[in-house]
């Protein structure tokens, strides 16, 4: 391991408005290092990103690669010296092949076939070299989502990148999956070049990296041997106090059924199959995970159960009342009155009104109650009332009700849609991706709260991409795929590596699981998805 620095930045600030999103950051990254970036959403990582990657300017300090003085005025500019960047959401053209979003932009003159040909034959030295095998004529969009990230990665490798930022490169994928991106990662480092790892997922940074470095509040915090710290220490460095979990979980017995799905079947917005006969059952007092790579009907399945989207076939019961067949709908608020709160995926498509204030958002879906209306009137001080007390429960900050909600960051927005939901003591929590954009402090509290209500007798479905999050909360847990239930586990049944096979498609007999042993090896024989 040489002691040269492949990346260092001195004093790098940048400030946007009042707010200073990185206060002066002495980074050093060594050369043929994995170096881990870690910090709460909010801390600064994204925007120490973006410079490094071109994207944005610094107000001041200086950014070395190689030890030289740089000006990075675009991401080419980044590329021009070595440094590429795969993002979360990837940047392909999905008609295109893989050869054709490799070569765009480094096309090699007017004879685009000469340019393949030429092209062709360098990735061809770089996949024996790095260990890809990847389908170069295949459209991108035929093609698994792993192997997308492999193929922005051999990009970034085929325009020179020595340097690889790699920003939550697992948040999309399946633990097989994800174990393969380990095994590159480490191949990469062999062979000398560096990478930047960025995650939320500490035990991901204490299996991959050499160095990994803290950032709180835009100002970096530590950088530690990874050998020399654990989870634990760099989860406190990152919020600033020791996180623990103080809800301990109860057992419960002569549970009964809150939530039955019976052969149910819908389409997405595009009239493809979404759902495909699926069929679950959640009980008072436990959480059912949902399981699954995202798209593969989860959205469609919180949509159907919270009167958002029409089923096609089969039936859905609530409170032992159907709420949906083919010829019944129940509307979301009609549901809530009833006893279902739903804290929504995609929080500012259908959870908020960005324009609106928080205390105004805070009375969405419950704004005909009596308690905030009376003859057409809204009683502000009740709304007031309530949002001060959304803000205290769930730490919201900045603590002005007032504000419009986009003012906003995603996680105190997640906060709010929260805390309004559980102020109306629901019987039935439907909740989809519960910590997406949370930081760390507020992770735990969220968790909590989840294992409160299970504990009180409450019924709780939680659509989550995260399977650390599930394994931890969740009592069982039903695997999506392609609008598929490919089967149920008890927790304590359940592992990474079956749950993997089943979010790549693989149906398991959960039979034996649900009895209290779990399945020995996976089954092709279909289940039914039926719990």
């Amino acid at each position: 391991m040489s002691d040269l620095l492949a990346i260092e930045t001195r004093e790098l600030s940048k400030r946007f408005g009042e707010v200073r999103a990185n206060d002066a950051i002495n980074l050093q990254v060594k050369a043929g290092t994995v170096h881990g970036i870690v910090g709460e959403n909010g801390a600064g990582k994204s925007t120490l990103l973006k410079m490094l990657f071109g994207f944005y300017q610094p107000d001041n300090g200086d950014i070395l690669i190689d030890g030289d003085f740089v000006h990075l005025a675009n991401p080419s500019g980044a590329m021009d010296h070595g440094v590429g960047m795969v993002h979360q959401h990837f940047m392909l053209v999905e008609p295109f092949t893989v050869l054709e979003n490799i070569m765009l932009g480094a096309e090699g003159g007017r004879n685009l076939e000469e340019g393949k040909a030429r092209a062709r034959a360098a990735l061809t030295d770089l996949e024996e070299k790095f260990g890809f095998d990847l389908p170069l004529d295949e459209p991108v969009e035929n093609l698994p989502v792993g192997v997308r990230q492999r193929a922005e990665i051999l990009k970034a490798l085929y325009k020179g990148a020595k340097t690889l930022i790699l920003d939550e490169p697992t948040a999309v994928l399946t633990p097989q999956e994800c174990d393969q991106l380990f095994e590159l990662v480490k191949l990469l480092r062999a062979q000398g070049n560096t990478v930047l790892f960025v995650t939320h997922k500490l035990h991901e940074i204490m299996a991959i990296t050499d160095d990994v470095t803290v950032i709180r509040a835009g100002k970096l915090i530590a950088t530690r041997k990874t050998s020399e710290t654990s989870a634990a220490d760099l989860a406190e460095l990152m919020v600033g106090a020791k996180v623990s979990r103080q809800v301990s979980r109860e057992d419960k017995t002569n549970r009964q059924s809150r939530l039955e799905l019976k052969n149910v079947s819908a389409f997405n917005g595009q009239g493809h199959a979404a759902l495909k006969g699926v069929s679950l059952q959640v009980k008072d007092g436990e959480v059912l995970g949902i399981a699954g790579v995202a798209g593969n009907g989860q959205t469609e399945l919180l949509e159907v159960i919270t009167g958002l989207r029409r089923i096609s076939d089969g039936s859905i019961e609530f409170s032992g009342l159907t709420i949906a067949d083919k010829s019944t709908v129940t509307d979301p608020i009609t549901l809530r009155q009833k006893g279902m709160a739903h804290v929504a995926e995609d929080r500012l498509k259908t959870g908020v009104v960005e324009s609106m204030s928080a205390k105004e958002n805070i009375m969405l879906g419950y704004q005909t109650e009596d308690e905030f209306v009376s003859i057409g009137v809204l009683k502000l001080k009740n709304i007031e009332a309530r949002a001060g007390a959304c803000f205290e429960t769930q730490d919201v900050r900045p603590r002005n009700i007032d504000l419009p909600i986009g003012s906003f960051s995603g996680g105190n927005q997640q906060k709010i849609v929260i805390a309004r939901e559980l102020a109306q003591s629901p019987q039935l929590m439907v909740i989809g991706q519960p910590t997406r954009g949370v930081d760390i402090g507020a992770v735990t509290k969220i968790h909590d709260q989840i294992t409160e209500l299970r504990n009180d007798g409450k019924a709780l479905l939680v659509v989550s991409a995260d399977l650390d999050e599930l394994l931890a909360i969740s009592d069982r847990i039903a695997v999506m795929c392609e609008g598929e239930i490919t089967g149920v586990m008890r927790v304590e049944d359940a592992d990474e590596k079956t749950l993997g096979l089943m979010m790549a498609g693989q149906k398991i007999d959960t039979s034996k699981g649900l009895a209290g042993n779990a399945p020995s090896e996976p089954s092709t024989a279909p289940t039914g998805g039926s719990l």
